[in-house]
Formats: structure tokens, C-alpha cells, sequence
């Protein structure tokens, strides 16, 4: 009985240890806005496994970038730093604008598309290059459509195949 306890405790130190994720990268993204002088608000979450990092306000695009090459960099620096103070190597997501979420209800009806496109003709499906972030949304929409998908290729042109259930 003592175990349950303990593995609340665990869970617990988990999302505190996301939290502070979510704060070191807040202040991180902060002071570059600051330094960039644009205005925006800051929101911090625990998804899942991750911690979610958001910022929203006005005139972002600019850190957004096309096709969002520039949240991807942000995201990556905003990493860093988080691995940087914590030592520990970080999967934090950073949104700007809502461009991710956004995204992700787009990527999430593209490999819906896919696979009701393959189920109907019984045939693989290669879709376009995607990042990884894209990869993976699409990947789970494939999934909970009882298809599986794989990712073929290499960076940057990794792509996902959607194949029919054999």
C-alpha cells in the first residue's frame, strides 16, 4: 500500500519539474522579447509529458516566421536554455500566436484525409515533408483512424507514409 503514495509523490515531482520548465523558459522567452521589443503575454501549461510555453499578442508573425521556421529556432534556443539551468534535456513546446495550435487542427484533418483516403482505396499514402512537431500530429490522427503510418526520409524532407492495415 505504501507504493501508491509513492508514485503519486513521483507524478507530482514530475509536473513540478515541468512547471519549472514552463518558468525558465517564460523568463528565457521574456527577455528576448523584451531585447526584441515586442509585446506579448507569456501563458504556461503542463500538457502531457511537456511543458507548454505560449506567448500571445499582437504583431508576431515576425517570430513566427515562414511556415513557422522561426518558432521552430526560438523553440530550440528556449530548449537550451532550459537544459542549460536544469541539466536535463528538454521536450517543452513553445506556441506563438496560437500557430501551433492552429497547425495541429490542420495536420490533425490532413492525416484524417490520409487515411480515410487510404482505407477507401487500399493503397499507401506518402504526404508531404513535415517536421517533426507535424510528424507527430499526424501520426496520432492517422492512428486513432485504426491506420498506421511511418516516417520515411531524411531531415529536412522526413515525411510521413500512411499505409493500410494488412
Amino acid at each position: 500500500m505504501a507504493e501508491a503514495p509513492q508514485k503519486e509523490d513521483e507524478a507530482a515531482v514530475d509536473v513540478e519539474a515541468l512547471e519549472r520548465e514552463g518558468d525558465i523558459a517564460a523568463d528565457y522567452i521574456e527577455g528576448l522579447l523584451d531585447i526584441a521589443d515586442f509585446d506579448g503575454d507569456i501563458d504556461m501549461d503542463v500538457e502531457g509529458d511537456r511543458a507548454l510555453v505560449s506567448v500571445v499578442g499582437a504583431t508576431l508573425d515576425e517570430l513566427i516566421g515562414d511556415n513557422g521556421e522561426v518558432l521552430e529556432a526560438l523553440q530550440e534556443l528556449t530548449r537550451l536554455a532550459v537544459h542549460r539551468s536544469t541539466g536535463n534535456r528538454s521536450r517543452l513546446m513553445l506556441d506563438i500566436g496560437g500557430f501551433r495550435d492552429s497547425r495541429r487542427r490542420a495536420l490533425s484533418r490532413v492525416g484524417a484525409d490520409a487515411a480515410e483516403e487510404v482505407k477507401k482505396t487500399g493503397k499507401m499514402k506518402e504526404l508531404e515533408p513535415m517536421t517533426p512537431f507535424e510528424r507527430k500530429v499526424v501520426h496520432d490522427a492517422v492512428a486513432a483512424a485504426g491506420l498506421r503510418s511511418e516516417s520515411e526520409g531524411e531531415e529536412p524532407d522526413r515525411y510521413v507514409v500512411v499505409r493500410p492495415v494488412e
